[in-house]
């Protein structure tokens, strides 16, 4: 019998980055990675304020709604058991292609995508991930200019000598040491120059900001180097990208809902009641459970009675 796909579950930063560092269930099936859609997908629903069935894969949280016009409440709270998995197949120009993380609005279609690769070693294929990169966005911006696309690459953090304990199985080698293709962290603590070059050519994919921009760049694009030191295991490295780089991942999803807000909101307000971010009552049983304190719950819009 077929295993079931892992369920969307509720996960912190550093927790996603940790088991995508740790690599624990293996690569082949990118069970590494899900841990990266999952802290999306929460925080889209949570921060961003969609519906959690608007998402894919769906975050393990319910809705329940209480009161009418200007008392109503919307109230969401935290059920493990609602998650959902897998990937959304979008209607690209050239082909169609799975996402990773997709905002579907109906009768309107997605409107929010995030795409996510990891690199845990051969840091010499971050090349393809570039072509792969451009090649994917400009298929779905042929079909959906108005979609706002996300782009997120996370690199584990290796530097050069002895693999660490926790190293996953692909850094297995004769005389346990990291391969050079491997490294991405000098022994000064500076990015190797291949990730230098990986982070130089993303910057020109990033910040599409209007619908009739070039189709083969992203409206928000983040690159994350995982530390892997004893100690500091999960954490992302708070030296690299630099503090003016646009590829800062703190900057990725501020950008993402700005766009949607001005595309699909602002610019259609028509619209309005269907596409705007309702957000949440503070009064929603998840803020008991809150985790961490890394983003804030949407509140809820003062106009969402209507």
């Amino acid at each position: 019998m077929a295993k079931k796909p892992d369920k969307c579950e509720w996960i912190g930063f550093r927790e996603a980055l940790t088991e995508f560092a740790l690599a624990t269930h293996g690569t082949t099936s990118q069970r590494h990675i899900k841990p990266l859609h999952w802290y999306v997908a929460c925080r889209l629903c949570l921060e961003g304020g969609f519906d959690p069935d608007e998402i894919t894969p769906r975050p393990p949280f319910r809705v329940a709604e209480t009161g009418s016009g200007a008392s109503r409440c919307r109230l969401i709270e935290h059920d493990p058991s609602s998650g959902g998995s897998g990937e959304q197949t979008i209607l690209g120009g050239l082909k169609t292609k799975q996402v990773d993380v997709v905002v579907t609005k109906k009768h309107i279609g997605p409107v929010i995508a995030v795409s996510m690769k990891g690199t845990l070693n051969a840091l010499r294929n971050l090349t393809n991930r570039l072509e792969e990169a451009g090649g994917d966005c400009t298929n779905l911006h042929l079909t959906y200019p108005s979609l706002v696309y996300a782009y997120w690459g996370a690199i584990r953090g290796n530097r050069p000598g002895k693999a660490p304990e926790n190293a996953p199985p692909p850094f297995a080698t004769e005389d346990g040491r990291i391969s050079a293709k491997d490294v991405a962290i000098t022994e000064a603590g500076d990015p190797s120059p291949l990730v230098t070059r990986y982070h130089a050519a993303l910057s020109g994919l990033t910040e599409r900001d209007g619908v009739r921009n070039a189709v083969s760049k992203y409206e928000a694009v983040a690159l994350t180097l995982v530390n892997v030191d004893e100690g500091h295991l999960g954490e992302a490295f708070e030296t690299y990208p630099p503090s003016d780089s646009p590829l800062r991942f703190e900057r990725l999803m501020p950008t993402v809902y700005a766009q949607y807000d001005l595309r699909f909101v602002h610019q259609a307000p028509d619209l309005k009641s269907r596409t705007g971010r309702k957000g949440w009552h503070d009064d929603s049983p998840v803020l008991g459970e809150w985790r961490a304190n890394e983003y804030e719950l949407r509140p809820q819009a003062t106009d969402d009675a209507t």
